[in-house]
């Protein structure tokens, strides 16, 4: 009797030697696991860039005005575009020289009775003004009829605003000869239709947009903007017939030579 409770007494302490020994050779033999990923942190300034610019954007919807801005473009002298947002929520935007190859001033505008394009009196067309509807007035101008210059002060704005839109927002320099708070947009999109142009797009504390530098060149304001009206008047009737394109007419849209 005596004989077996040593022998247990022996084999108990073998184990308590030997068995942490085992443990900690299992345990040396595990990996070490790894730490959980994490998502890498958007930077605080990239993110207050973008609630910035949705802001100022807003501000720039409820901002009714009059303004004057220079624009300049790679392919021709600078030249004024004029921009009216009235208080009803109308506008219209007259952008010189650009139908017909540069020889035809035109404008664009919506109103209550739909979107419309007016060629104005100009080098290559002296005629009075005369306007052709487009469609209705939240419609997207043709692509070959679209100076693009309205989108800034129009549709772009909702996208500004829009924090679900595929966009990165950063604070910029202000381009040569502008001024307010500026911020560099990007498309974060692989999509071939971009929801604006990326670029460059400046904003007085107001709202006022005072720059914008796109693939459609660059506006400034030029001077103080006046008050807006109670709505946008057409640059004259609404006629029959075609709008007037982009391009240059081609020589056989011109009489010959010798044709009565």
């Amino acid at each position: 009797m005596h004989a077996h409770l040593r022998a247990a007494r022996r084999l108990t302490g073998v184990l308590a030697i030997t068995l942490p020994a085992l443990l900690a050779a299992c345990t040396a033999d595990q990996p070490t696991p790894a730490p959980l990923a994490t998502a890498d942190p958007v930077p605080a300034g990239v993110d207050a860039a973008r609630d910035e610019l949705a802001a100022l954007a807003a501000a720039a919807q409820d901002r009714h005005l009059t303004a004057r801005y220079a624009f300049g473009t790679a392919d021709a002298p600078d030249r004024t575009v004029v921009v009216t947002s009235a208080n009803d929520g109308t506008w219209r935007v007259d952008v010189p020289a650009w139908g017909l190859g540069g020889a035809v001033d035109v404008s664009l505008a919506a109103t209550a009775d739909g979107l419309f394009q007016c060629a104005l009196p100009s080098a290559g067309r002296p005629e009075p003004a005369s306007c052709v509807r487009l469609g209705d007035p939240d419609d997207a101008v043709p692509r070959r009829l679209d100076p693009r210059v309205q989108h800034p002060f129009t549709d772009w704005l909702e996208v500004l605003t829009d924090r679900r839109a595929p966009l990165a927002v950063s604070p910029a320099t202000a381009p040569a000869g502008a001024t307010g708070q500026c911020y560099s947009v990007e498309s974060t999109s692989a999509s071939l239709n971009s929801p604006l142009d990326v670029g460059i797009y400046c904003y007085g504390a107001d709202g006022t947009p005072t720059a914008v530098r796109a693939d459609f060149g660059t506006l400034k304001l030029a001077g103080e903007p006046g008050p807006a009206p109670a709505t946008v008047q057409l640059a004259g009737p609404v006629v029959e017939g075609d709008p007037v394109g982009r391009g240059a007419p081609s020589p056989s849209d011109s009489p010959s030579a010798g044709t009565p």
